[in-house]
């Protein structure tokens, strides 16, 4: 296997809605909101599913290797329930080999309500579920073992049981790739992020302001003496300013694609991050896996949703 995942296993639910639709249950369009169960239930009950998607951002990352052609696995958590079978059907069907074996839980899968208006906007709704609950007993150490490189969220990396399987997961890895995934990931673990960066990781995706956060600077200059310092591989995402790596003293630069039509952004970091293994996972030179990693999201950007 070339890459093994390891992430929030969340299934995207997208319905279509009007304006008042939004308005009425109090919510802000474009935006992301945490909800519980019952609301979840009550929001879905006046809806009509147009489409369920096995999401998750290292998710949305696998589907797209396995889109480039790659040998890839996922491990997330769902319930034994109904849209816990939609996921891992969702993930078989892109030829990812799912590795966790689902079984019956007290939380139900996790699911991102995706309310999608007129003007093509997405507001989004999680709820998280079982996927934030993933454990050491469901990391299977030989399908670590077999991968060249375990690729890990910063989104699902927390205190208690995700710890202990990012632990037994990383311990047990030929090679580590980790995304920071977002700045509220950043601020809120950051000298754990840190201590992975310099000690555990191989592979580290960050955005400008995600790196930035993290060595308390405001000074790119800073971060790329750093990265040279660690004789790690550290990739920067910057939007329209392009994209970055740093290796063996090393920096790589390549621009970004211009005069697109950007329909949404979601997914964009998550296809970078694809285009850009790829390349390493098929020997490429790395300026080779920046142009990857950026036509990816350049594409991604210009459609609906987090699939090519």
């Amino acid at each position: 296997m070339k890459i093994l995942g390891i992430g929030n296993a969340i299934v995207d639910v997208l319905c279509r809605v009007d304006d008042d639709f939004l308005t009425k249950n109090s919510l802000t369009k474009s935006t992301m909101k945490l909800i519980d169960e019952k609301e979840f239930n009550n929001l879905i009950s006046s809806l009509k599913i147009e489409q369920t998607i096995s999401g998750g951002s290292v998710a949305n990352s696998i589907v797209g290797l396995s889109q480039l052609g790659n040998e890839v696995g996922f491990i997330g958590k769902v319930n034994e329930d109904s849209l816990g079978q939609k996921y891992e059907d969702g993930l078989k069907n892109e030829k990812v080999d799912y590795l966790y074996k689902k079984k019956k839980e007290q939380l139900p899968t996790g699911t991102c309500l995706i309310l999608i208006t007129p003007d093509s906007e997405r507001t989004m709704c999680t709820f998280l579920g079982i996927a934030g609950k993933i454990n050491d007993t469901d990391v299977n150490i030989k399908d670590v073992q077999k991968a060249e490189i375990t690729f890990l969220e910063g989104y699902l990396w927390d205190e208690g049981e995700p710890k202990k399987a990012f632990d037994k997961a990383i311990s047990n890895s030929n090679k580590v790739a980790m995304s920071l995934s977002d700045l509220f990931c950043v601020e809120r673990h950051k000298n754990n992020f840190l201590e992975l960066v310099k000690n555990k990781l191989d592979i580290i995706f960050a955005n400008e302001q995600e790196i930035l956060s993290l060595l308390n600077t405001k000074s790119l200059q800073e971060v790329i003496s750093f990265s040279k310092n660690l004789k790690k591989n550290i990739i920067i995402t910057k939007g329209k300013d392009g994209a970055m790596a740093i290796m063996n003293n090393e920096v790589f630069e390549v621009e970004a694609h211009k005069n697109l039509e950007i329909t949404d952004l979601t997914g964009a970091g998550d296809l970078f991050a694809a285009g850009y293994l790829h390349g390493i996972v098929n020997k490429m030179h790395i300026k080779d896996c920046l142009k990857k990693g950026t036509e990816l999201s350049s594409k991604i950007i210009q459609k609906i949703g987090a699939r090519l």
